[in-house]
């Protein structure tokens, strides 16, 4: 039959690669051999894979088979290669459709009965094949209906080797029947709705929180436990707006990579909140054959929240510099390297100090001014640095508690986010820039809507002080351009200079 071709998908991170399954029977001593860089796990596709071929009735040549993954210096992991090496050898004995094979990439591990059982990363997987020009996928059973969330590629969920055997042509007398293998985990149920207007008595806080939604900030909340930090951060995802069909497959396709299950496009930003106590692995990802996404990653697209920030490691806290700046994060292991997007808001909630009660009206603080220091000091300069907006709060008081609820609803506050997104994307029209944080210091400064001098003044003596770096400078002029888009103005006046700075150096604790 000569060589026989199907098609597969190496992931590296979250970028897929189409990889050619070729198949080659030669008249030598039986043997079945896979060549083109396989990792360990597929290596032992092999067994696997003359198993399941038995067991289904599809019993594999009894001569030297050959399998070669191209290209062959690309690394290849795990199990999910076993339906395309099966269907590429099968095929080498004439009992399949060529044309149909050669046309179909094949994602799945083959489980000893000839089942098919469920993969991470199917979502990425068939995205990556739909670009390469794929048209037709074949999937476990289990995996369908993520991998039919990608439009535009025909999508088959088989049960068994079988099934997909049947499909390319085969003709197989007729065998019992096998149930299908369920996905590890149920998809769980949807977060509840979360409303601004449960905040009471932070009126400042609440409109701190909106300026961060509507120019897509990071935020650093400093205040005594119980202030509503943590209330305040879980109702972010609520006001910012629903991602858009390129996000919200890219939050899927991380969510697929991590192990989770994926059965609809979720439009909700994702909110992640690792506990203090997370490694540094926890938080950018990582793994030795294959590297799952982080929190980090599986924030992008959304909000990253670090509660107790003072009580997280320096070196935790200092991995999300590089991914604050460049928006990606970037996993070297021996022979490979995974990249995973990073574009996710960061909010910072810490206590004063350790106790809590530094500052606190009526409460005691304990804390010796060393340790003071030494936990504040987690936080370093350069994170600092990075951090648009800074708000201070404080315990509520019991006429604010029982005054009833606040005015400024998630609904409202979402329409209001939403109109200043807008106006600033009307305004960077014809720029690579669509929110305020991502717009380069330089155009800001020197470009067509560049403040004039007078209306930069607060900023320029900052800078000459020494109280800003030339970041932060860039920083508050991108939140004033917030606070102008939420006010809907065109132009930048004092006011919005003068609240920027209010937000970034003038309340904390």
């Amino acid at each position: 039959m000569g060589v026989t071709r199907t098609w597969a998908v190496a992931l590296s991170g979250l970028e897929g690669t189409l990889v050619e399954v070729e198949a080659d029977l030669t008249h030598q001593l039986p043997d079945f051999r896979i060549i083109g860089l396989p990792d360990k796990a597929l290596g032992e596709s092999v067994q696997r894979v003359r198993n399941a071929s038995e067991n289904s009735g599809l019993a594999l040549p009894k001569r030297r088979l050959t399998v070669n993954l191209s290209p062959a210096s690309l690394p290849k992991q795990g199990s999910g290669f076993d339906v395309a090496i099966a269907i590429a050898a099968l095929a080498t004995g004439g009992l399949m459709d060529l044309r149909s094979v050669q046309t179909t990439a094949h994602i799945g591990e083959l489980g000893l009965d000839g089942r098919l059982r469920p993969v991470l990363g199917v979502l990425p997987a068939v995205l990556a094949a739909a670009r390469a020009g794929i048209r037709r996928v074949v999937v476990p059973w289990a995996n369908r209906d993520e991998a039919a969330l990608v439009s535009g590629v025909e999508v088959t969920g088989a049960v068994s080797l079988t099934d997909v055997a049947v499909l390319h042509g085969a003709e197989l007398e007729p065998a019992p029947a096998l149930e299908p293998v369920a996905a590890p985990d149920a998809p769980s149920p949807a977060a509840p709705v979360l409303d601004l207007a449960d905040v009471i008595g932070q009126d400042a806080a609440v409109e701190a929180l909106i300026v961060t939604a509507a120019g897509g900030h990071h935020m650093l909340m400093t205040g005594p436990p119980g202030a509503g930090k943590t209330m305040l951060a879980r109702r972010l995802p609520g006001i910012l707006p629903e991602l858009d069909d390129e996000a919200a497959l890219i939050a899927a396709s991380l969510r697929s990579l991590a192990g989770a299950p994926v059965t609809h496009l979720d439009r909700t930003p994702p909110f992640e909140a690792p506990h203090h106590s997370a490694s540094v692995a926890a938080l950018v990802g990582g793994g030795s054959r294959l590297v799952r996404p982080g929190a980090i990653a599986r924030a992008s697209e959304g909000v990253l929240f670090l509660d107790e920030a003072g009580e997280h490691s320096a070196r935790t806290l200092d991995a999300l510099r590089q991914p604050l700046e460049t928006g990606s994060i970037v996993i070297h292991r021996a022979g490979f390297t995974a990249s995973f997007p990073a574009r996710f808001q960061l909010i910072l909630a810490t206590n004063p100090c350790p106790c809590g009660n530094y500052g606190v009206r009526g409460a005691i603080c304990d804390c010796p001014p060393a340790a003071i220091r030494r936990y504040l000091g987690r936080l370093s300069g350069p994170l600092l640095d990075r951090i648009d907006i800074e708000a201070s709060m404080e315990r509520v008081s019991v006429a604010q508690a029982t005054g009833g609820k606040a005015q400024t609803t998630t609904a409202v506050a979402r329409g209001r986010v939403a109109e200043a997104r807008e106006r600033a994307m009307r305004r960077l029209r014809g720029t690579p820039w669509r929110l305020n944080s991502q717009v380069d210091g330089t155009w800001l400064r020197q470009g067509p809507l560049a403040p004039p001098p007078v209306v930069r003044r607060p900023l320029d003596a900052a800078l000459h002080r020494g109280s800003l770096s030339l970041r932060s400078f860039d920083r508050v002029l991108r939140v004033a351009w917030s606070v102008a888009d939420l006010a809907g103005r065109d132009r930048l006046e004092l006011e919005d200079i003068g609240r920027a700075l209010f937000l970034k150096k003038g309340i904390r604790t």
